[in-house]
């Protein structure tokens, strides 16, 4: 037995195969009774005129006399066969027509439906390339997801992956209310365009006031802004792409252990659902922590962050090192961290103030 969207697809297919079928009978009817009067000593222009005229049944006149039986049987063979042709053409096009509303008609109906029975579920506001990446790991993980996005080509990419997709302008409220705003747990607007983002950031906070918003900022001057817009967090892609070039320039070794394959990557993700994150830098000289023990760095921190790797300055790489071994000035730090991650960086730092990250206070040097 055929699946049920094969026979879909067939019903919907026909009428356009019928047209280029019928398309084509009328043009050989109409090539054959040009050549026809033509044979008869007519010019083409005449001979297409005459033939334009009988297939199309208008009848302004003969532009020749039809004095002949050979110009009977071809003007009577015009009529039946262009006739018959032209009201083939006719039904043929609004089956066409037909098909293509029904379509459309039902095609949305479909989506609408789907977006109506999610519950929070992930609302993605743009799908340029880091939509298209997003949603295909939200995808992968099995969370539910609509995309708005309004151009048609990437519409039909995402639609195509096989997203639940709305065909509008995401800066417009009618577009989150359609997508489900009220009911959506997250929403991530990930437009190149940082005013976008902010305006929809706005709309969004003002029609649900419990959805976690994720908003991509371009320049660094928009995070403020975007926060102050209702954003829960704000993602810079730049700086994120230039620290991880940096990390590579700067602790190759440590930095190819941790990130380096499928398996640390995974393990990555999974601290960044525990509200962790795995940071690195180098320890400056006469740093606050430079020259300390890893147990009083930690002890430092008061619990803030764990030391997991050391990339010594001239060359190897200790990992889970000893409580007792020293940070030197120089040396690639890798560590997990909770809290403010500039605040942790800033410990290692020689700066005067205490430095709050999360609910703990850091005193260099003490």
């Amino acid at each position: 037995m055929r699946p049920m969207s094969s026979n879909a697809a067939d019903a919907l297919g026909s009428p356009v195969r019928n047209l280029v079928v019928i398309l084509g009978f009328v043009a050989v009817v109409m090539v054959a009774s040009t050549l026809g009067y033509m044979h008869a000593g007519w010019s083409l222009a005449d001979a297409s005129y005459m033939v334009v005229l009988t297939i199309y049944t208008v009848g302004y006149g003969e532009v020749r006399p039809i004095d002949t039986q050979y110009l009977h049987a071809v003007t009577m063979a015009t009529m039946v066969f262009g006739c018959t042709g032209m009201i083939l053409l006719t039904s043929v096009l609004i089956q066409v027509f037909t098909a293509l509303q029904l379509r459309a008609l039902f095609g949305v109906g479909r989506m609408q439906n789907a977006i109506a029975a999610l519950d929070a579920h992930v609302i993605i506001a743009g799908y340029g390339r880091i939509g298209v990446m997003l949603a295909h790991e939200l995808k992968t993980a099995g969370r539910d997801l609509v995309v708005i996005e309004r151009s048609p080509a990437k519409i039909a990419e995402a639609e195509a992956a096989g997203h639940l997709c709305i065909a509008a302008d995401a800066t417009d409220e009618a577009a989150l209310v359609t997508a489900g705003i009220n009911r959506a747990q997250v929403l991530a607007t990930v437009l190149p365009d940082d005013a976008a983002n902010v305006f929809i950031t706005l709309s969004a906070r003002s029609l649900n006031p419990r959805v976690q918003i994720i908003a991509r900022g371009e320049a660094p001057t928009t995070e403020g802004k975007l926060r102050h817009a209702g954003a829960d967090r704000v993602v810079l892609p730049t700086h994120i792409g230039a620290e991880r070039i940096a990390e590579m320039i700067l602790y190759a070794a440590s930095s190819g252990l941790v990130r380096g394959n499928d398996t640390m990557a995974e393990n990555e993700r999974l601290l960044q659902s525990m509200g962790l994150e795995f940071e690195m830098l180098t320890v400056p000289k006469g740093g606050g922590l430079t020259g300390a023990r890893v147990a009083d760095a930690e002890r430092r921190g008061a619990g803030s962050f764990f030391i997991v790797q050391i990339e010594r300055k001239g060359g190897g790489v200790i990992t889970r090192p000893d409580p007792g071994t020293r940070i030197e000035a120089g040396d690639g730090i890798g560590y997990i961290a909770r809290g403010n991650g500039a605040a942790i960086r800033a410990l290692f730092d020689v700066i005067p103030e205490a430095i709050r990250s999360g609910r703990s206070t850091f005193k260099p040097g003490r």
